[in-house]
């Protein structure tokens, strides 16, 4: 059964927002008590949040469909639906984040860093909120948006400040058991270890972490063995330590053949070529091995590699390189550049910025007006369209933008097809220029005409004042005889 996943697509849904309210308070002796719906809560985010206690994506691997809650709908009396709950996915120290195309979406690193895989939908305005001096009691809300959907790859990068590299069986996960207090699998055959394993060394003051990278073969940047899987573990490590047999049973390998072949591997793999490397010629213990370490140092050396004989399993020469390792590990660090706080950067967007594009398409020999831009676009996802009145609202509120005005720059004339929105999801209409918006023509609710129109008590108590004055006239007309 697999225990360690390093690798895994998943399949994040962020909440919906609740709709908003479309309702009218009514309570005795308080006629047109006015709107009182409630906003939609807004759904919940699907983040991505660093957790040291993490050290696989198994769980993702079992279950990669992950949803937040949705938010819920507003009701009368102001009352505000409630919030969609964020999920938040735990992930390891140096996960990357990729989309499906290989992109690089967010690198984390460090606990507690954090990622939105997935935005939530607004909540839809209720009809309190929509509300004006012109539409005193709309008779319609807003819809809710619709949350994010996502398909992303995670992997996981190990988070090491030295890689042990090297062929099977050449001593890698003895060698980091006796220099930290990791417990990998140690065995006499190929690929024993199948997960890199991670190790904390202590060599007088600096403490480094150690990863044991599964065993490289030819062709392991092919893809060919264990190695293409493992490898990408390898590029977060500020030193690389090659470690060779030298107590091989194969008789046509040698220690100086097998560090050629790896560092091709590494070549081939690339970004590798700026750390440091340090050899380390393994099973020294063994008579013959400890032959063929003296005989292939000075050529190692010679090619510029600091050159350790170690055993493992005699614990010979591990305090040197261990010094050797925290020295090389130290100079890492401070060359590393100082990482400054966040800083909060501000973009605003030109006051000019109509925030929305209209182009012009042949659809079957005839003229459609694409409009594009986040502003639209969404108060198309909001509006209902069974309701009249919201339809006229979204008229309304194209017209302020503007996006009328710029049809007729673009040559759209009354007829011409109107598609707002991507090609997969777009609302079309025909287009009727200088539209009035229906939502102050319907004459039911949210229209205006009682309020700016005279009621019939006020008309009749004018028609009595009319005739006093009329009458008074009269008088001041009389002349006595």
């Amino acid at each position: 059964m697999t225990t360690f996943v390093d690798r895994v697509e998943l399949h994040v849904a962020a909440g919906n927002g609740g709709h908003g309210c479309a309702s009218v308070h009514r309570e005795k002796f308080k006629p047109l008590g006015g709107p009182d719906g409630g906003n939609g809560g807004r759904g919940g985010d699907v983040i991505l949040t660093v957790d040291q206690s993490v050290t696989t994506l198994l769980e993702y691997h079992h279950s990669p469909h992950r949803k937040a809650t949705n938010g819920k709908p507003g009701e009368g009396g102001f009352r505000a639906g409630k919030e969609g709950q964020d999920l938040v996915l735990t992930v390891p120290d140096g996960t990357v984040v990729l989309d499906k195309a290989g992109n690089v979406l967010a690198d984390l690193v460090g606990h507690g860093t954090s990622y939105i895989a997935a935005q939530g939908g607004r909540g839809g305005l209720g009809n309190a909120a929509l509300a004006s001096a012109r539409r005193k009691a709309p008779g319609f809300a807003l819809l809710g948006e619709p949350g994010d959907l996502q398909d992303i790859v995670l992997e996981l990068k190990t988070v090491a400040d030295v890689a042990l590299v090297g062929y099977p069986s050449a001593g890698k996960s003895s060698l980091i058991s006796v220099l930290s207090a990791a417990k990998p699998k140690i065995a006499d055959y190929p690929f024993t270890t199948l997960v890199p394993n991670l190790g904390v060394v202590t060599a007088g003051s600096t403490v480094f972490t150690i990863a044991d990278v599964p065993g490289l073969i030819p062709g392991a940047s092919q893809g060919k063995g264990l190695g293409l899987e493992f490898l990408r573990h390898v590029e977060r490590c500020s030193v690389l330590v090659h470690v060779l047999d030298t107590a091989t049973l194969e008789s046509e390998r040698d220690p100086v053949s097998d560090l050629d072949i790896i560092e091709e591997e590494l070549r081939q793999y690339g970004g590798l070529d700026n750390r440091p490397r340090i050899v380390v010629l393994n099973k020294i213990d063994v008579p013959d091995g400890k032959d063929l370490a003296e005989m292939v140092r000075p050529d190692l050396e010679a090619r510029g590699y600091r050159v350790f004989e170690v055993s493992a399993v005699a614990h010979l020469g591990l305090k040197e390189l261990s010094f050797a390792l925290a020295d090389l590990v130290g100079r890492a660090r401070a060359a590393k550049p100082q990482e400054e706080a966040t800083r909060i950067v501000i973009r605003p967007k030109a006051v000019d910025d109509a925030g929305f594009t209209v182009t012009r398409e042949e659809v079957g020999g005839e003229p459609l007006f694409r409009v594009r831009g986040e502003k639209p676009e969404r108060w198309v996802r909001q509006t209902d369209f069974n309701n009249d009145e919201a339809v006229g609202y979204l008229a309304d509120r194209l017209n302020r933008l503007g996006v009328e005005q710029q049809l007729m720059k673009a040559g759209a004339r009354s007829g011409d097809g109107v598609a707002i929105g991507p090609e997969d999801n777009a609302v079309v209409f025909d287009w009727e220029p200088t539209a009035t918006a229906g939502a102050e023509m319907l004459g039911r609710r949210g229209e205006d005409h009682r309020f700016e129109g005279v009621r019939p008590a006020a008309q009749r108590r004018r028609d009595r004042q009319a005739e006093r004055d009329e009458s008074d006239a009269d008088f001041d007309d009389f002349e006595p005889f």
